[in-house]
């Protein structure tokens, strides 16, 4: 679940918004730029005064939209108060408090300073949230630890992380407020099921425990979806999507194992506190694999789409392809083919143009199965692979897949950074079934690229099916002369 874009669950900074390129290309331009954002009369002038990066005017959070601030500073207000409230009640910390602190500091500076680079890598590479494994140090510091030293836990290990994250200011406090009304909250749930005394209990009476740490890792991960997901839905000029909100399978198994990790580095720190070293081996082992993990995904992925480069979906279309063909079912491809999309460069630019293809990505993402295969054939073609499907369930969904891009209203700007919304956009499609027009990923691939310039010969914006192959049944091989 969400943690940040790049550090945690952190909220981007809106350099790819709207919002961000019509500033840069203002500032490209040369152009005065007034108060609001337009260029100035022509004749005048007068340029804007220079400010200081230290000067609040100048600090990159007053140019997002008015309701992601609103959002900002009355979730960091109400977090805020939860921690000072939850700490005047909280325990003084005893001395086993103090080593118990100590060991998790060492363990999570160790683990931040072993891994910094890789971390560094993961956060340019990130395109969403990125979930790193601190909750190892932070989620044990919780349910184990006085709030007020849990709370500084989550100081030592963010200051470490400024120098790491390099994110706008903004950006920064919001997410170091997250992380710490999110231990604050999972604290006050854990130790509302008490008293905990662990080195007492056996049998039945660990499930309970068990059951409480549960809880608490869903109340800790709970807060970090309403703080991070809320804001990057608010902040986008878009309607966000589940992956980018929240995260995709991956990135939530890992966030579910480091929950885990974290319980588990709490229940040695009580029995067997020595072993908490081991943890921190462990944490630069899944900081390692997560980077791998990143780059093979990085490696299958298009960028500007976030869909499957021509790579990854042949692999997996190929794979696909293989059960189908083991079990006797059927398939479908479509090739979709975006109508007179070199007239969306030429009128608004590039810039435009790959809003327009993220944003039918997503549709495509939306509007199909999640066993279907989706990916960008180059330029403005998609494919996607359909299994289990037949003829009349094929044609149904590449209907849907026309008129669910014919619908869309893309909000982007133009050469100018003007806000310009398009819509009205047109698809071509062409289909084709496995075994009737292919029985291997090229021959259907060939076929469906020529039902698409059927559709486009025939006026565009439908869809047409590959024409059938005829197939010939090979004549059996030829009996030998008789033996003897």
């Amino acid at each position: 679940m969400p943690a940040e874009t790049g550090d945690r669950r952190q909220h981007g900074d809106g350099t790819g918004e709207p919002e961000g390129r019509a500033a840069a290309a203002d500032a490209q331009s040369g152009a005065p730029v007034t108060e609001r954002g337009q260029a100035s009369p022509e004749g005048d002038q007068a340029e804007p005064p220079q400010r200081h990066p230290y000067d609040p005017r100048a600090w990159a959070l007053w140019q997002r939209p008015k309701r992601f601030i609103a959002f900002l500073f009355a979730m960091e207000a109400i977090g805020i108060a939860i921690m000072v409230l939850a700490t005047m009640d909280s325990a003084n910390p005893e001395r086993i408090d103090w080593v118990r602190f100590a060991i998790l500091a060492v363990g999570a500076t160790a683990h931040i300073q072993l891994t910094q680079r890789q971390e560094e890598r993961r956060r340019d590479r990130s395109r969403t949230v990125l979930i790193d494994l601190t909750a190892v140090w932070t989620f044990p510091a919780a349910v184990i630890l006085p709030l007020s030293l849990t709370l500084s836990i989550i100081a030592l290990v963010r200051i470490q992380h400024w120098f790491i994250a390099r994110r706008p200011a903004h950006n920064f406090v919001f997410s170091s407020v997250t992380h710490g009304v999110s231990v604050t909250l999972a604290s006050l749930t854990f130790a509302a099921f008490g008293p905990h005394e662990w080195g007492r209990i056996s049998g039945w009476d660990t499930l309970g425990e068990f059951g409480v740490l549960i809880i608490a890792g869903m109340v800790f991960e709970a807060v970090q979806i309403a703080y991070i997901g809320g804001i990057l839905a608010i902040g986008s000029p878009k309607r966000p999507s589940m992956s980018t909100v929240l995260g995709n399978a991956a990135d939530n198994l890992l966030e579910a194992i480091t929950i885990g990790l974290g319980a588990v580095t709490a229940v040695l720190l009580l029995i067997m506190p020595p072993m908490v070293i081991v943890m921190a081996v462990v944490t630069v082992v899944f900081n390692r694999l997560a980077e791998i993990d990143q780059l093979q995904n990085d490696a299958r992925t298009d960028p500007k789409t976030g869909v499957l480069n021509m790579r990854g979906w042949s692999e997996s279309a190929d794979r696909a392809l293989g059960r189908t063909a083991r079990s006797d079912d059927n398939l479908a491809l479509l090739m979709i083919d975006l109508d007179h999309f070199k007239w969306i460069n030429d009128t608004y630019g590039h810039p435009a143009g790959d809003d327009v293809l993220r944003d039918v990505a997503q549709k495509l993402d939306e509007v199909t199965r999640p066993a279907d295969v989706i990916g960008r054939f180059g330029g403005e073609e998609f494919l996607v692979l359909l299994p289990d499907i037949d003829e009349t369930a094929a044609k149904l969904a590449a209907e849907r897949v026309r008129s669910a891009i014919a619908e869309l209203h893309i909000v982007t700007t133009d050469k100018r950074g003007s806000r310009v919304t398009i819509s009205g956009r047109t698809t071509s499609i062409g289909a084709a079934l496995f075994p009737r027009h292919g029985e291997s990923l090229e021959e259907l691939l060939h076929a469906s690229d020529a039902a698409v310039y059927v559709a486009k010969e025939n006026g565009r914006n439908q869809v047409r099916f590959a024409q059938d192959v005829e197939r010939t049944t090979p004549p059996p091989p030829a009996l030998g002369p008789p033996g003897g």
